[in-house]
């Protein structure tokens, strides 16, 4: 990853250097390389070479005062005059990298101490900053420039002569609901198929809508996921699902499913990601390839012109250069020729879900809500401070806010508000959308830019990294006291990001009063959204799911998160069905944990009910953590036979909760889910909750060669799988799908069971009611 990019405040970079740090997993036999150059835009060769072999070969370069205004004048010679801040300060800043790296005589060094220090790609780097600067020039008719003209055209960007507005509504929106009934069509035959019924037997009001979600986990849940829905495919059950939802990888998964390298086809999306997936996404010669060669280079750079140019207010940072490499590596098809424009736009996934043929993809984010400015008195906002009670108030109304992307709408279940996805990128205010100086819109927000913000769990807070690296930590002697000393001060942790998130324009900006009463003062006034992976609140994108309308029966979730049984991502989402009112929820599902009874489903329940989603969410966390803390003595417990219930026992390679509809609360009475046996009698289910299927991502000893927990390659931050390790994953979760195949048949046939005898019961209740009007009005006749 670029771990630091340009020195200018656009790149919330503070040091005058510029580091490009490659960790070069899959290089060949380099190392980790880390080159540092100096930003003085002077010629010759740099004074203060040094090696640094403390971790790997490093090029290092001494410190230079900033640029002078020789190296600005050659900024306005290669870029132009501009009228926006945002291209000025980063054009300026590139042109002063340009120039560094360009002034490198690699001659005057030695052959010996260059070989050392530099792998061979590193010295044709001069070559590709000087194409990139070409590239990226305002002058007419350079690249950049024709984006920007293309802009502005209506014909290859309809919708910037489309005017928007914001929805203020708890309902779907009306595309959505079209694709329901399409889609119901579509699936009513694939249902008959998958469970072979006749189809002139199956009553479309009896199919179920079923919901298939992958995990978090950058490539690992793309790999697994694919692998997942590829078996769902073959074995019918992937026709028969409505939606489909994604956090992270998975949204990366969607996203190229939908795309013309994948074509809606998971087996051909795997050979892409074979033929892709071999190379790091930041290794400099394939990336900086792809930027400065057309038709890559216009294809990836073009929303990357368009929002430093069309949104001077946004930060250009780490998240959307990343969003740039993945695209680079998970979009461009293997040839690097037949790149499709219309894979840029998610609007454009219309095209295959208007008629009902494909699920409909639900994308998600997450905005991190710290409202420290809110509960602060008058006296500490005048004197700049914040007493420990107004930290500790802050840290519990600290939450999350979900924020879903479907080819329809960008919207926000708790503002209660969207806006179509074509405007996505553009500024809006009172509840409307503002044109440009010309009187036209800005074209819709990139996919680009899209996928860096689905899968930036690297904006994580100071807590979740601590989280990563404290069981490493706690196994040192000496950093004992360090550990107690950091977690001391976790509530101060969790607020904060290292890496800022990605920006988008605000939609709520001037909605105050509109909104529900709940929502955060500042979503008012802040010009920009700040949105990060959604993994930051739950690695499984469940809450979409619920949301009211969809009508979800069935919930499929594939899970390939990281520690799957201590974080118990299930679990997570009772708080949120609770407090969002949501019937046949199950729950208490999730992986067992240390005595794991009745007694305590009922304190979780207890958690559960908030009066605000701020508090449900804090409760919801502080759940989280105490599983985290019991997770050793579950697994010890499992270990010793402990849980001799069928509730109890440890999860398995897929598993099925159901729930009830009849009113929760924390009282004894309260129904807890039925979490179902393999052997269950399916044509006797009698809970009428929402079935959830549950398919962690486990090794399992019929594929060798591959363990989630223990390969190296499966880290969530590898980025570079080789075919072979593909191959493994891929037959790893096609083998657990097929250990759950047919008890997910078994749920599927059951559920539709239970919906037509529903409906069969409330029809003929419907006839009776009808006959005795019909009587009523024409008289007793046996009177």
């Amino acid at each position: 990853m670029i771990t630091r990019i340009l020195s200018s405040p656009r790149w919330r970079t503070p040091s005058s250097l510029i580091l490009l740090s490659f960790p070069l997993l899959g290089y060949g036999a380099h190392q980790k390389q880390s080159i540092i150059y100096n930003d003085s835009g002077k010629g010759g060769s740099p004074p203060g070479w040094e090696v640094d072999k403390s971790n790997g070969a490093i090029l290092k370069l001494s410190d230079a005062p900033r640029s002078g205004p020789e190296s600005a004048e050659k900024g306005r010679s290669w870029f132009g005059d501009d009228d926006s801040p945002a291209w000025t300060i980063f054009s300026s800043s590139f042109t002063s990298a340009g120039a560094s790296i360009s002034s490198i005589e690699w001659s005057n060094i030695g052959d010996s101490i260059t070989d050392f220090i530099m792998p061979d790609w590193a010295k044709a780097l001069p070559g590709f900053v000087k194409k990139l600067q070409l590239e990226l020039e305002m002058a007419p008719g350079s690249l950049a420039d024709e984006i920007w003209q293309e802009a502005s055209d209506p014909y290859i960007n309809p919708e910037i002569i489309r005017s928007a507005r914001v929805r203020i509504s708890k309902e779907l929106c009306k595309e959505e609901k079209a694709f329901q009934e399409r889609r119901k069509e579509y699936v009513t035959s694939a249902l008959a198929r998958y469970l072979d019924i006749p189809e002139e037997e199956v009553d479309p009001e009896d199919v179920p809508t079923i919901a298939m979600c992958g995990s978090g986990g950058g490539l690992r849940a793309l790999v697994a996921g694919t692998g997942s829905y590829l078996s769902a495919q073959e074995a019918g059950l992937f026709d028969c699902v409505t939606y489909t939802a994604g956090v992270s990888g998975s949204c990366w998964l969607q996203a190229l499913f939908h795309s013309s390298v994948a074509g809606q086809n998971h087996e051909r999306l795997v050979e892409h990601l074979k033929r892709r997936l071999g190379i790091h996404i930041a290794f400099p010669p394939a990336a900086l390839n792809l930027l400065t060669s057309a038709p890559t280079n216009k294809f990836l750079l073009s929303g990357f012109v368009e929002k430093l140019k069309g949104d001077p207010e946004a930060d250009f940072g780490v998240v959307d250069a990343y969003g740039l490499l993945l695209a680079a590596r998970l979009l461009v098809p293997r040839g690097e020729l037949g790149v499709d424009a219309r894979d840029l736009k998610l609007s454009n996934q219309r095209a295959f879900v208007d008629d009902g043929a494909n699920p409909l993809p639900i994308y998600t984010a997450v905005r991190h809500e710290i409202p420290l400015d809110e509960v602060k008195t008058i006296e500490e906002k005048v004197e700049g401070g914040a007493s420990p009670e107004t930290k500790e108030l802050a840290k519990q109304e600290s939450w999350f806010q979900w924020f879903e992307f479907t080819p329809y709408e960008f919207w926000c279940e708790e503002l209660d508000a969207g806006v179509p996805t074509w405007s996505i990128g553009r500024k809006f205010q009172d509840g409307t959308d503002v044109a440009r100086e010309n009187g036209l819109m800005l074209p819709e927000l990139r996919v680009p830019q899209l996928l860096g913000i689905f899968g930036s769990a690297f904006c994580a807070t100071l807590s979740h990294y601590y989280k990563e690296i404290r069981p490493i930590v706690q196994g040192i002697a000496m950093l004992n006291g360090v550990d107690n000393l950091i977690e001391e001060r976790n509530d101060d942790l969790i607020k904060v990001h290292p890496i800022d998130p990605a920006s988008i324009p605000n939609f709520c900006l001037g909605l105050e009063g509109r909104l529900p009463p709940t929502c955060p003062k500042n979503i008012f006034t802040s010009s920009h959204l700040q949105l990060m992976d959604a993994g930051m609140s739950n690695n499984l994108p469940i809450y979409p799911l619920l949301r009211p309308g969809r009508d979800v029966d069935i919930v499929i979730a594939f899970d390939a998160s990281a520690d799957i049984k201590t974080e118990n991502w299930l679990s997570v989402a009772d708080g949120y069905a609770k407090q969002r009112g949501v019937r046949g929820w199950p729950i208490g599902l999730g992986w067992p944990k240390e005595d794991a009874s009745r007694a305590q489903t009922r304190q979780e329940l207890e958690l559960a009910q908030a009066a605000s989603p701020q508090e449900a969410a804090g409760r919801v966390a502080e759940a989280r953590e105490q599983q985290r803390e019991n997770a050793n003595s579950t697994e010890a417990a499992v270990a010793a036979g402990q849980h001799t219930s069928p509730d109890e026992a440890d999860l398995g390679y897929c598993t099925v909760w159901i729930g009830a509809t009849e009113e929760r609360s924390s009282s004894p009475s309260s129904p807890t889910s039925k979490r179902l046996d393999p052997d269950t009698d399916w044509e006797l289910l009698t809970p009428d909750g929402i079935a959830v299927i549950y398919f962690p991502f486990l090794p399992n000893t019929k594929i060798e060669g591959v363990d989630p927990n223990k390969s190296e390659f499966m880290s969530t931050w590898n980025f570079v799988y080789t075919p072979e390790q593909i191959d493994k994953v891929v037959a790893l979760a096609r083998a657990n799908f097929e250990e759950g195949r047919e008890q997910t048949r078994r749920c599927v046939r059951a559920v539709y069971e239970r919906k037509r005898s529903a409906r069969l019961v409330r029809e003929e209740k419907e006839r009776v009611e009808r006959w005795m009007r019909r009587m009523e009005r024409g008289g007793d006749h046996f009177g």
